[in-house]
């Protein structure tokens, strides 16, 4: 054979791998899935997009290289229309080459899950290929962001390759994400449930297992795009500073209880990501710009228990935190939250344990921390989130309390010979309140200052330029061992 009909014979098996099996795509539409291929079409600028490997026989598997809204960007998605997409030895091997790559270069990688898991003919042989990949991800891990996107099944072992990742997206109706069958769920309820009812993204983002869901796969790919647009490409650089709102301008949000138009009113046009939104409801957690850098908000949602501390709301911010760690991101904390919630008995060591972890996770993170004590900071609340010990800066609003009890328990606890004496009792939670004020905190050294509510985007934005050039590092270690 001559050149050219080398070339001719290259083509046409390119051709045919690119067009798919027409049955099997049909299939998919059916479902109301896009293939592979597709999706990657979806998310990449067009005409960026490299594919590697592509005549890789088995792989069942694109994977490849583009750019995202101009951002590098690595990408592998599961080819559900091929042998559903089953994690096999070239599939593994792809998307090992792919992680190592991203390592090397210093760019996000994005996962499209959409597979019916191992072939079962591999049997045990099908194990060291999760592993694998497996152990590449978790080494990559804060190293370049890593995003997943549910958009088929997920199951068995590859549920776990989800939690490794950053952050998790589900798509509602198609995406499933099972550690288990439906079969084996069901005989163990005794009622016949449909695998979405079991593993769908609304039960799977209340358990905390996706950040965010998308109603399709659209979305799902607009949500991407948004992430990797906040995000730094790797550890080593920095995120994007995008100018595009009046650092001047003043706040009209100022009701401490009602967290969703502070985020809002805090971050630059109004625009925030929150993640894990039904998991953990006591605390909210979001990515967005504030004076043009790229934060991490923590903000306690009163309107949800007080804002107590749960074992849910802990984790959740605890992992935010050290993923905002991870790229250097500020967190910028708005406590207002009594305390920490009283759990039954059998659940006192998971409380303790969650504190703990979130207190461990605000003081290992060296990135910027800003605290607002807006509302209540009691107790743990305080300790871990706005304190002055944790936060590099640490500002109250006027009418905030800083205290180890709130003030019903205070005077439950300290004042009930004056009841008994007939004192008045709302006057005692007042006389509480205020030897607990912003005004003793201030003077006590428990915050650096007292601010006007409407001014709280402008102090965190000069505070932020401020911590630009922080430089803080842990002590040598290989790793401390948080408390989970």
């Amino acid at each position: 054979m001559d050149m050219s009909d080398i070339i001719k014979t290259l083509a046409k098996e390119k051709t045919a791998i690119l067009q798919g099996d027409a049955q099997r795509i049909a299939r998919q539409h059916g479902e109301g899935k896009c293939t592979a291929r597709e999706r990657v079409a979806k998310l990449f600028d067009a005409g960026s997009f490299v594919e590697m490997d592509t005549l890789r026989a088995d792989s069942n598997l694109v994977a490849g290289y583009g750019t995202v809204n101009g951002c590098a960007a690595y990408c592998f998605a599961q080819d559900f229309a091929s042998c559903g997409g089953a994690m096999t030895k070239e599939q593994a091997e792809k998307i090992q080459k792919l992680l190592n790559m991203a390592k090397l270069t210093g760019a996000p990688v994005i996962a499209m899950l959409d597979s019916a898991g191992v072939k079962l003919s591999d049997g045990a042989a099908a194990l060291p290929l999760y592993a694998k990949v497996m152990n590449q991800m978790a080494r990559l891990s804060g190293v370049c962001p890593l995003i997943s996107v549910v958009m088929g099944p997920v199951r068995g072992l590859a549920t776990l390759l989800t939690q490794v990742c950053d952050i998790t997206i589900q798509v509602k109706k198609t995406g499933e994400v099972a550690l288990h069958s439906a079969l084996v769920m069901n005989s163990e309820k005794g009622v016949e449930k449909t695998a979405q009812s079991l593993f769908g993204a609304e039960i799977m983002e209340k358990q905390g297992v996706c950040a965010l869901t998308a109603e399709n796969e659209d979305e799902a790919v607009a949500l991407v795009a948004a992430l990797i647009d906040l995000l730094p490409a790797c550890n080593m650089e920095s995120a994007p500073l995008v100018d595009e709102d009046n650092l001047n301008r003043i706040m009209v949000a100022s009701d401490a209880d009602d967290a969703a138009a502070l985020m809002a009113d805090l971050a630059d046009m109004g625009r925030v990501v929150e993640l894990y939104a039904a998991y953990g409801e006591g605390i909210r957690t979001a990515l967005c710009r504030i004076g043009g850098r790229t934060c991490g908000l923590v903000v306690s949602d009163h309107q949800a228990d007080n804002g107590r501390l749960t074992v849910e709301n802990s984790k959740k911010a605890a992992r935010f935190v050290r993923l905002c760690d991870c790229y250097s991101l500020p967190v910028i904390s708005l406590v207002n939250a009594d305390g920490i919630a009283v759990p039954c008995q059998c659940k006192q060591g998971d409380m303790i344990r969650a504190a703990a972890e979130l207190c461990y996770a605000y003081a290992e993170c060296t990135a910027p921390k800003v605290g607002i004590i807006c509302g209540n900071a009691v107790g743990a609340a305080y300790v871990a989130m706005g304190g002055k010990d944790m936060a590099d800066v640490s500002y109250a609003w006027p009418a905030a309390m800083i205290a180890p009890l709130t003030e019903e328990v205070a005077v439950q606890t300290l004042n009930e010979k004056e009841m008994l004496e007939g004192e008045n009792r709302e006057s005692l939670m007042a006389a509480y309140r205020e030897s607990c004020g912003a005004l003793f905190a201030a003077k006590n050294g428990l915050v650096d200052d007292v601010i006007n509510p409407a001014e709280t985007r402008k102090y965190i934005i000069a505070a932020l330029e401020m911590l630009v050039s922080k430089h803080d590092v842990n002590l040598p270690r290989k790793h401390g061992n948080l408390p989970l």
